[in-house]
């Protein structure tokens, strides 16, 4: 027994580690990527059918274990009494109990599931919510609202306050969109249009996920949702119909590993974008082993004749410039917060790190490596990288 001891109080030790740990870390009031704190109705009919199940579970637990208690308890075998209990068989009044109980259990869960579908098929869409379209893509993320005239990628902007509802569709493989503080999941299909939709209550900002495995970036492919006034959103509106203001400040430098540069400031969404971002909205994805740029200045006007002479313009639009069909749209691209859907800041360095060498960055990307290297000699240069870093950045 007494080398049992220490050990018993060794795993104690850690066991209550682990608990005091779990409690603090739920203590914390942020948690943007929770189905707990729901940011829409849609939102909390699933929180209170989730709170429902789990109450039904509890108690069916409850009765289960103390009926089991009760049984281990009043027929143990007790001393001086041996050979065979009792057996009892053929009672048709506890096979017809036992049969009632679970049908009533699944009724109680049945009754609000079913109820809560229905509530939120297409055809209950209010006639004034917002269409937004969802295309999914090996790896990333495009939203068109087809009644604005808007295209972009990998940032959904919605006003509050408003119902939004979404057309999912696939280029490709099978994706799911997800966000988790606003709705459920709803698959997103090549060939077929599925569809949800939600009203957004507060302003803020989300993370949003693909939640089905879609091949190597499925973990990478994820997007950002501003959830904003409605004059804001008109004015986000009015700026993204709009060509891209193109020179709108001092061309963009491309810094080295010492030094990540400035943040290309994105539109003022809402209070927390004037430079007090929520950390959740901030990537944190290291940068790969081996891969660097140099030390130089990125020159957008120099930048902007490579693009147009490039490969660029096949793969991506710029209004006015490039009508490319494969990539994201580029137009406002430098008032965007992320890049390579929301994997990295859009600062100068890592955008020049990106156009450099993509499939590094972003394993299966799609877009090629553009920079010089040895698999790439005729790419470009760290010089010509970093004026195209610094032209994009320009396009607010």
């Amino acid at each position: 027994m007494m080398p049992f001891l220490p050990r018993s109080r060794r795993l104690l030790s850690i066991a209550l580690s682990v608990f005091i740990c779990a409690v603090i870390a739920a203590c914390s009031t942020d948690i943007p990527n929770s189905t707990l704190n729901p940011n829409s109705q849609f939102g909390r009919d699933i929180d209170r059918l989730f709170d429902w199940l789990l109450l039904g579970g509890a108690i069916v637990f409850t009765i289960v274990e103390v009926g089991v208690l009760f049984t281990i308890i009043l027929f143990r075998r007790r001393g001086g009494k041996g050979g065979k209990p009792r057996q009892v068989y053929g009672n048709a009044t506890l096979e017809i109990t036992w049969t009632l109980i679970p049908a009533a259990v699944l009724a109680f869960i049945a009754v609000p599931t079913v109820r809560t579908i229905f509530k939120y098929r297409p055809e209950n869409v209010p006639a004034d919510a917002l269409q937004v379209q969802v295309i999914g893509h090996q790896w990333w993320w495009e939203f068109r609202y087809p009644e604005l005239g808007v295209v972009t990628a990998n940032e959904l902007v919605l006003p509050v306050g408003r119902t939004a509802n979404f057309a999912l569709t696939s280029k490709d493989v099978i994706h799911s969109f997800w966000i988790p503080s606003m709705a459920g999941k709803r698959d997103v299909i090549a060939n077929r249009t599925n569809h949800i939709y939600f009203k957004p209550d507060s302003a803020y900002a989300w993370n949003g996920f693909c939640a089905e495995f879609c091949g190597t970036s499925h973990a990478n492919m994820r997007f950002k949702v501003f959830t904003v006034s409605p004059a804001a959103f008109d004015a986000w509106v009015a700026h993204q119909k709009t060509g891209p203001r193109f020179g709108d400040g001092p061309d963009s430098s491309v810094a080295g590993a010492g030094n990540v540069g400035a943040v290309a400031a994105p539109l003022t969404l809402a209070g927390f974008t004037n430079g007090k971002r929520p950390a959740h909205l901030v990537p944190s994805t290291p940068i790969p082993k081996g891969l660097a740029i140099a030390n130089v200045t990125g020159d957008a006007t120099r930048g902007a004749q490579l693009y147009k002479t490039g490969a660029c313009i096949a793969c991506h639009v710029v209004q006015g410039v490039s009508p490319g069909i494969v990539g994201p749209n580029l137009t406002h691209f430098g008032s965007r917060t992320t890049l390579a859907s929301a994997l990295y800041p859009n600062d100068p360095r890592h955008l020049a790190l990106w156009i450099k060498d993509a499939p590094a960055m972003k394993p299966g990307s799609l877009m090629p490596a553009l920079g010089r290297s040895a698999r790439t000699p005729a790419g470009y240069t760290d010089q010509q990288v970093a004026d195209i870093a610094a032209y994009l950045l320009a396009l607010k």
